[in-house]
């Protein structure tokens, strides 16, 4: 895995950037590609759509979803995700995106719900303001610098977020491309199976 974090080149990130379906489909994941799709193209749509901007119950469920089948499977976490109640997951997350721009609110908001953590809480966020919140990944921590060790606190989502939109802005993207870029970059959680991280 070439140090992608560290590179000037817009070229160098275009091409990782340009491979993520390929990693994607490269997980041999079930679902993964369908869900991934509809996270990065109906998601958003739906989201944007409604007045005040908020998550359904099944979308925060699906979402869940296609965060887990991309990376760490955790029956328990989605079992409590499920577990919240449509009107529960409607007003956290409609309370979660009336504070955005702000960094820390919209994360917070949604991890109040059973089974969320910032991780998941980041993927409602970066799927409702792309060019603000980067979704929160292991394999994609693990290649910025500056944040430590990666935890899943908000705390440290913060750090890694800012880093991301640091970043992002240099290169004049969204930190959500940013992100995917950098997860192509490790080969997904294949790519870390195979020791490609």
């Amino acid at each position: 895995m070439k140090n992608l974090w560290t590179s000037d080149s817009l070229e160098q990130w275009q091409a990782a950037l340009d491979t993520y379906a390929a990693v994607v489909a490269a997980q041999g994941v079930a679902r993964l590609a369908e869900l991934d799709r509809w996270y990065r193209e109906e998601l958003p749509a739906s989201i944007a759509s409604r007045q005040p901007k908020h998550a359904t119950h099944d979308e925060l469920v699906r979402a869940t979803e296609w965060k887990m089948a991309r990376g760490v499977w955790r029956a328990r976490n989605l079992v409590l995700v499920r577990g919240n109640s449509p009107d529960a997951v409607v007003k956290a997350s409609t309370r979660a995106l009336a504070a955005v721009p702000d960094p820390r609110v919209p994360i917070a908001a949604m991890a109040e719900l059973a089974g969320v953590g910032p991780a998941t809480a980041s993927a409602i966020a970066a799927a409702a303001a792309p060019e603000i919140y980067p979704f929160f990944d292991d394999l994609v921590a693990a290649q910025v610098p500056g944040p430590g060790e990666t935890a899943f606190t908000i705390p440290f989502y913060l750090k890694y977020a800012a880093a991301i939109r640091e970043r992002a802005s240099q290169l004049g993207w969204a930190p959500v491309q940013v992100e995917q870029a950098l997860w192509a970059n490790a080969g997904g959680k294949a790519g870390l199976k195979a020791g490609k991280t």
